[in-house]
């Protein structure tokens, strides 16, 4: 039966122990080393040691802010120093690098057993690098303004198939199935599959009736109603 040193992973017997706040930063360097280096030239990642807070930046990976190890904390650190309760994780906030960049951040506290903050890790996105790619797909994407929003033909298949894929996709971004669907839903589901031809396909109402888990005459019912 092995025996249990009391010892972080990776210390050798002979090491002295390591305090549990200062294996929790070194855990933490680890974390933000290897998701550095997962976004390279993308995403800056910094580790702030909490415990101090003058110069507090332990680690910082695709340096994209100009900031070096041991410069200060930042006011997010401040706070949760002076505040514990301070929320752990603030998440997708807007934020800029000090060369007019903007920057899409998160920042996740660090707490040790007594509930103190120790360390901060922080994740800024450079998307400058993302808008030039947004705009030329935004381009690409775009229609003529004298066609916009009128149907002058489907390009779709109207086999069972197809109307199946439509009807399941439906209820998941509704986080359901089919026949999980309320009423309301299955009623606008109906009245989208029609105004969109499905209905011209053959068998297609038993299909939807079987795919909703309701009668035929109920989809021809909900197919007739006029929009709430």
């Amino acid at each position: 039966m092995t025996r249990s040193t009391g010892r972080p992973d990776g210390e050798r017997a002979d090491q002295p122990a390591v305090p549990e706040d200062e294996h929790l930063v070194r855990e933490a360097e680890r974390i933000a080393v290897a998701v550095g280096r997962m976004f390279p030239g993308l995403c800056e990642v910094v580790l702030h040691d909490l415990r101090r807070p003058d110069s507090a930046i332990r680690v910082i990976e695709n340096n994209l802010s100009g900031r070096r190890v041991g410069d200060s904390a930042t006011e997010l650190g401040l706070r949760r120093i002076a505040d514990p309760n301070y929320p752990s994780v603030i998440q997708n906030y807007s934020n800029q690098f000090p060369d007019g960049r903007p920057a899409k951040s998160t920042s996740i506290g660090i707490r040790n057993a007594e509930g103190r903050y120790v360390a901060a890790l922080c994740l800024n996105l450079d998307v400058s690098t993302l808008s030039p790619l947004a705009l030329t797909l935004a381009n690409l994407v775009a229609t003529d303004v004298e066609h916009q929003g009128e149907a002058l033909e489907t390009l779709r298949d109207r086999s069972g198939r197809e109307l199946r894929s439509v009807i399941d996709s439906f209820a998941a971004r509704r986080s359901s199935t089919p026949r999980g669907l309320n009423r309301d839903q299955k009623r606008e589901l109906v009245r989208r599959l029609h105004s969109e031809g499905f209905f011209e396909t053959r068998n297609s109402a038993q299909l939807i009736a079987d795919q909703l888990g309701i009668s035929r005459a109920t989809v021809y019912n909900y197919a007739k109603q006029p929009d709430l």
